[in-house]
């Protein structure tokens, strides 16, 4: 059995490390494929390295640019490299433009299509990832939904039952892998001049955000107001993206919010994990949260991980400076004593093992 492994973003590497190791230790060929939706090493090479993953055996470098042109790029790009390969199933892993481009190709070339991390939905289709996901999720043979509560929302869109597998989400199989390892960095919150369980963590990076420039103030000064009020940094990790569109509106960062450089994973990881408290737009940093339990606060109106704040990890607080401030208060005094919700941390495991159950059989319809 050939199965090809996509990746294309950070959070796509680290979900699907522990895939790639569970084909390894149960004998089954991987083809790691990356498209290079991150361009810069910094943003995702040094993750092989870190995460101990074989490096790709394609990378289409595909770069930034438009919705459009990554797309048509990587299907593209991705049409021959699956014709000479012929693996018998390709995975991708959530939502991006990589996601939806790889799995149309290999649909349109006849190979089994799993997607990793099925059935998310923050039902504003205005976000280009729901438009991602959902597409994916209907051109795919198998569905690997980390929650009940994502079958249930695959179910209700008419997916079959023998398409949908409950699996938990990878990002547990990555985090409880990594974390300890992760905190033993030396000198890591000496590094940025702050001590464990005494700062805020926060990445911005989302379009809906960063395209908008009410929204994006907003943010900024709901960040540093509750850097202000609760007393404690903000260690500010910006997508590219992110900084050089403050830069051209001239939203300059007061002392409270700090940039962050680059960080690898594991950096970033253990900085996560000694925070008093996250603030993010990410989606899996809200499952991460959710695992380190670190609480959350979600600068964002919706979000396709509601199980995270039904458990109490995680609430919904917008772009309004004053309502970011509100819930990081009440979200700092809140005791960490929630269920993780999102799995065992054998997701991967599970994965490969069903596939390999299924070699030979017809695909599900």
């Amino acid at each position: 059995m050939k199965i090809a492994v996509v990746v294309g973003t950070r959070p796509e590497i680290i979900k699907m490390a522990p895939i790639v190791r569970a084909c390894e230790a149960r004998g089954v060929e991987c083809l790691l494929l990356h498209t290079g939706q991150h361009y810069s090493f910094e943003m995702d090479g040094v993750f092989f390295r870190e995460l101990e993953l074989p490096a790709p055996r394609h990378n289409l470098e595909v770069g930034s640019g438009s919705q459009a042109y990554q797309i048509a790029t990587i299907v593209r790009g991705m049409e021959p490299i699956l014709t000479e390969e012929r693996p018998d199933v390709v995975l991708v892993e959530g939502d991006t433009n990589s996601v939806l481009a790889s799995g149309l190709a290999a649909h349109k070339l006849g190979i089994r299509v799993g997607h990793v991390e099925a059935g998310l939905r923050s039902y504003d289709r205005g976000m280009p990832e729901e438009i991602n996901r959902i597409l994916t999720d209907h051109l795919s043979d198998y569905l690997f939904a980390p929650t009940e509560h994502s079958r249930t929302i695959l179910r209700g869109e008419g997916v079959s039952d023998t398409r949908i597998f409950v699996t938990g989400n990878t990002v547990v199989d990555e985090v409880l892998r990594q974390r300890q390892r992760a905190r033993a960095l030396p000198g890591l919150a000496g590094r940025f001049d702050v001590k464990p369980g005494a700062y805020i963590l926060a990445t911005v990076h989302r379009a809906e955000n960063v395209e908008n420039e009410t929204r994006l103030r907003g943010i900024f000064t709901g960040l540093a107001e509750s850097g202000r009020t609760l007393g404690m940094p903000v260690l500010a990790a910006l997508h590219p993206r992110t900084s050089q569109k403050l830069d051209r509106l001239g939203v300059s960062l007061d002392g409270v919010v700090r940039r962050l450089p680059p960080l690898g994973y594991l950096e970033f990881l253990g900085l996560h994990a000694d925070a008093a408290l996250v603030l993010t737009d990410s989606g899996g940093l809200q499952e991460e949260a959710c695992c380190l339990k670190v609480p959350c606060v979600t600068l964002r109106d919706n979000t396709e991980r509601p199980e995270s704040v039904a458990v109490g990890a995680n609430v919904l607080a917008g772009a309004d400076p004053a309502t970011i401030v509100a819930n990081a208060r009440a979200m700092r005094d809140k005791p960490r004593d929630w269920p993780n919700p999102f799995g065992d941390g054998k997701s991967g495991e599970r994965i490969v093992d069903l596939l390999i159950g299924r070699a030979g059989q017809p695909a599900s319809g």
